[in-house]
């Protein structure tokens, strides 16, 4: 498994760092060690109990060849998402989240293969047959798109897990992945409810070093099952020809046994003849 970080990276990352005591929401109690100077102090050997779940998980998605959508539009932490999204052959939003990216996933997908469909003509060189002025429309429309949806270019159906660095920012990702039964993996300062997410991890969400720390062993976690899953789709590729192989001679069989009945009827109903 990836290297987890320990107590003491976490540490100097300031990842135990919370929220003042008055922002904070009850449903993080289990996950605050204490308190000082009015702000909360988490407990970061629960934030690697979190962190070593996740981790689990992600591996396990990876070597399945699942997707994990990445969503972070916080603007210090962006760039990193972006990086490590791509790093892993993932989607991502790193810009705002656009109403329905889950719940109307049919519409989205049609906007996305608009986008490429108008990005490849633009490569091919096909726009240049329009005027200057309709070409300076398409190449504003293109670099919008790729803005505000270019990031689920690889998106071809809904993802199968979703991470969301901030909930408080990314409360419409949030409720869209829930009403879609997307399990989701977040972080969670201690001003955020973490009711109802699968893999939670408790730590600060502002700090970049925190936020460093974090996405780089979940990316890590998520590009080691991918490595695996070469190996694992030949091993079910080789039991899926095996399969095959024993498919045939169950249907030789059974064509044996037709065959067999069809001469022990006909000899029955000769011997009644000669009687």
């Amino acid at each position: 498994m990836a290297n987890k970080p320990s107590l003491v990276d976490m540490l100097k990352a300031g990842a135990h760092f919370g929220h003042r005591t008055s922002k904070w929401h009850p449903n993080m109690e289990p996950y605050i060690f204490t308190d000082r100077g009015g702000v909360h102090i988490i407990n970061l050997e629960e934030t690697q109990k979190k962190l070593e779940e996740a981790g689990e998980f992600l591996k396990k998605l990876g070597m399945e060849g699942g997707t994990l959508l990445f969503v972070g539009t916080k603007r210090q932490a962006k760039d990193l998402v972006k990086q490590k999204a791509m790093e892993c052959n993932m989607p991502y939003v790193v810009e705002r989240w656009i109403g329905g990216t889950l719940t109307n996933f049919g519409t989205i997908r049609n906007r996305v293969k608009y986008f490429l469909d108008l990005k490849k003509k633009q490569e091919s060189g096909e726009l240049v047959k329009y005027t200057k002025k309709e070409q300076a429309d398409f190449n504003k429309e293109i670099l919008d798109l790729e803005s505000k949806i270019g990031g689920l270019s690889v998106l071809d159906k809904a993802p199968n897990a979703i991470f969301i660095l901030d909930l408080k920012l990314e409360k419409t990702a949030r409720r869209e992945a829930e009403k879609r039964n997307i399990p989701i993996i977040a972080v969670c300062d201690t001003n955020v409810d973490p009711f109802g997410i699968k893999y939670p991890i408790p730590a600060n969400d502002d700090a970049m070093k925190s936020i460093n720390i974090i996405i780089n062993f979940l990316a890590e976690s998520l590009k080691e099952g991918k490595a695996l899953q070469t190996p694992r789709e030949q091993m079910k590729k080789i039991e899926e020809n095996k399969k095959e192989v024993k498919a045939p001679k169950k249907e030789e069989k059974k064509k044996v046994d037709k065959e067999e009945k069809k001469e022990n009827k006909k000899v029955k109903e000769t011997k009644k003849e000669d009687k």
